[in-house]
């Protein structure tokens, strides 16, 4: 247990008084002289014991995202590219769908299940646990809720909540209670080891003007993207994009453009355009000009918020 210094300690007691702070008191001394171990990713960038989003307007395909996410986390198999080659540990997945009813989920398992050999699938069902939450009164800020998503959350790899505003009763406009929910999420990862990852819908505003792959596009608080350490994103395909990708317009919707707008642990990957097949599956796209699979069709727009630690 660590202890600091009481600043109040009488000099001529010859004693120090201390106070608790926590468990991870660090050896400074010896984190100069020995090299730390490597860091756990779970998916590029996203550390394993921190809290990161998945953040798009309704429709874009999220939740479709996230399923695939979650067989990548589970096997290694990568349906959308998201991984783009890097190897990570894979291992138990939990995905709390409170969104959406158990039939539309088996929907979207029956579609994701045909990019799957009879193996895959086997060890997909015997790695993950999804459970439909839609009508449950959830508030992770509640003693009872957080004590459940703890229980689900120990032992596993990663664990998707979908979506956040489903699973709190408090305002997203109040940075206060937005810190304490983040809070919560953040010790339950932190305790557990576990990935936790929760999905959420961008601004209004941040959908009007097309820019969802802002850091701060998300809907609520600032610190919903201030207190997370990752955030990844997905928005259409814009007629502008749809030009220079020479896409017909009739075929606009069909694609999406995923990328990491918060990377607090390592490097950005580059951003990627998908598109939408049967089911709603998303795999990566392929274009009839080369000069545009090459490289992104615009950079991030946020370089002034930045804050990659390295």
């Amino acid at each position: 247990m660590n202890a600091f210094t009481d600043k109040n300690c009488s000099a001529n007691d010859g004693q120090r008084q201390e106070y608790a702070m926590g468990s991870g008191n660090i050896d400074i001394a010896q984190a100069f002289e020995e090299t730390p171990p490597p860091l756990d990713f779970v998916l590029p960038g996203l550390l394993a014991g921190t809290v990161g989003a998945i953040v798009s307007p309704g429709g874009a395909g999220k939740s479709m995202l996230a399923l695939e996410l979650m067989v990548l986390v589970s096997t290694g198999h990568d349906i959308s590219g998201f991984n783009c080659g890097v190897t990570h540990y894979t291992g138990k997945v939990a995905f709390l769908a409170a969104e959406d009813p158990a039939l539309a989920i088996r929907h979207r398992l029956h579609a994701l299940g045909r990019h799957l050999n009879p193996a895959l699938r086997e060890q997909v069902a015997y790695e993950c646990r999804i459970e439909s939450l839609l009508g449950a009164k959830i508030d992770i800020n509640s003693p009872e809720w957080l004590t459940l998503v703890q229980a689900v959350a120990t032992g596993k790899r990663l664990l998707v909540l979908d979506t956040l505003r489903r699973f709190h009763g408090a305002d997203e406009n109040d940075s206060g209670q937005m810190a304490q929910l983040i809070g919560a999420l953040g010790g339950v990862a932190e305790r557990s080891g576990c990935a936790i990852v929760f999905l959420h819908h961008v601004s209004k505003s941040a959908a009007l003007n097309g820019v969802g792959d802002m850091q701060q596009a998300g809907r609520g608080s600032s610190v919903l993207v201030d207190n997370i350490r990752w955030q990844a994103f997905l928005v259409g395909c814009s007629k502008e994009d749809a030009k220079k990708l020479e896409i017909d317009e009739s075929m606009r919707h069909s694609f999406v453009r995923a990328g990491v707008s918060k990377q607090n642990y390592a490097k950005r990957a580059d951003e990627m355009w998908l598109r939408r097949t049967e089911g709603g599956v998303l795999v990566p796209a392929e274009f009839a000009t080369s000069s545009v699979t090459a490289k992104k069709t615009k950079k991030s727009k946020d370089k002034v918020n930045d804050d990659e630690d390295f």
